[in-house]
């Protein structure tokens, strides 16, 4: 899954708003970890099913806001973070000055 434990801490943003626990407060939790993550060779129908279901986790979860903002600083580059897939992550860039919007 794409979670905070599994980065380096030179990637966690410094700032209070971003110490957070998703282990103990986010859906993520108790869900099966791998539909956050798309394996290397999943491609098609499979891939969009897995987003979906970690989309359907987040969507319910009450530090969705606080985990996209993460994802969002962080320009975390893969996984399902906050309801928000890589792609749709990356297509908030304009450039690298930061996000339009979280």
């Amino acid at each position: 899954m794409a979670d905070a434990a599994r980065l380096p801490e030179s990637r966690l943003p410094d700032t209070p708003e971003h110490h957070w626990s998703r282990e103990e407060d986010g859906a993520c939790r108790t869900a099966d970890r791998g539909i956050f993550d798309r394996p290397a060779q999943e491609h098609g129908v499979a891939a969009k099913d897995r987003e979906e279901a970690a989309k359907a986790v987040c969507a319910g979860c009450e530090v969705r806001v606080e985990c996209r903002r993460h994802a969002l600083a962080a320009r975390e580059p893969h996984g399902v973070w906050g309801g928000l897939a890589e792609e749709e992550r990356r297509s908030l860039f304009t450039s690298d000055s930061g996000p339009r919007a979280a």
